[in-house]
């Protein structure tokens, strides 16, 4: 790790002992303004922030599949972020990241990636997270005409034939609250996994519940969202950065400033509001 200055020393030692992590699941911390000079920040571009996401890149989180239009929630939160950091959406460059490889070891070629990604440990031995943006509960999308759409509590699913996309926390989610009496089968891509409901290979699927209203209302509309679960403790998404990155304290001091000025609120609530609909399972 980089010697850090007598400076930031200090700082760190006064936010130990009197400030507070906005999410403990995050071990990213804060910088100071001081220490984040606006548009003047070690990008990997001069001048530019680069961002990256996954390709195709759905709503509600990005609309007509294109991030640079600032439509869609992840979209209008990394334009936000950009413009607490100095760099307005003319200084804010895409490029496309898969979400498998964006939390694997080694350089990045972007600055930040935000694309649904879970803040867990074993990430973090990897890459950086940034503080967290959003908290997104699991849901179960199943075909209208299945037994697993009638389900009403998480037991009553524990017979279904599941999938989920590899590399995502819908795995682990399923296994440990639902405990299905078999494994669920596991995809390459949300593209597969949604073919293979359609297919009938699966009887019901399980995503974060934003993409499950999106599911529903444009790539299966024979399925139904049956439910959400994990209410109250919910996945924190954080931007992800390279390890040990200049910007990790940044950006999170960038969101934490969106949090506190009520702008992301404002955001997720234009873009996100249609999450808070789902029954919750139990």
């Amino acid at each position: 790790m980089k010697r850090l200055s007598l400076t930031l020393l200090l700082f760190a030692a006064l936010c130990v002992l009197g400030c507070g992590s906005s999410n403990d699941s995050s071990s990213s911390t804060s910088a100071s303004g001081a220490d984040c000079p606006k548009g003047k920040l070690a990008t990997k571009k001069d001048g530019v922030l680069t961002v990256a996401t996954d390709k195709p890149a759905y709503p509600p989180y990005f609309e007509d599949d294109d991030p640079t239009n600032g439509e869609g929630f992840e979209s209008a939160v990394a334009y936000a972020i950009g413009k607490q950091l100095g760099y307005p959406p003319a200084k804010v460059d895409w490029t496309v990241e898969s979400f498998n490889a964006s939390f694997a070891p080694g350089p990045k070629d972007f600055d930040f990636d935000v694309n649904q990604i879970t803040i867990t440990p074993p990430r973090e031995k990897a890459v950086d997270f940034s503080a967290p943006y959003y908290k997104a509960n699991q849901a179960v999308v199943a075909l209208k005409d299945s037994d697993a759409a009638k389900a009403k509590s998480l037991a009553d699913l524990q017979n279904a034939k599941l999938g989920v996309q590899i590399g995502t926390s819908s795995l682990e989610e399923a296994e440990n609250e639902i405990e299905p009496s078999s494994r669920p089968e596991v995809f390459n891509t949300s593209n597969d996994v949604v073919q293979a409901l359609k297919n009938g290979q699966i009887e019901a699927i399980v995503v974060d519940l934003p993409t499950a209203f999106y599911l529903t209302a444009v790539q299966v509309p024979e399925a139904t969202v049956v439910g959400q679960f994990g209410a109250g403790s919910g996945e924190a998404w954080g931007a992800l950065l390279e390890k040990e990155s200049q910007l990790t304290g940044c950006v999170s001091s960038a969101i934490e400033e969106l949090e506190s000025s009520g702008e992301l609120e404002k955001i997720t609530q234009r873009w996100m509001s249609q999450a808070a609909g789902a029954p919750e399972l139990h």
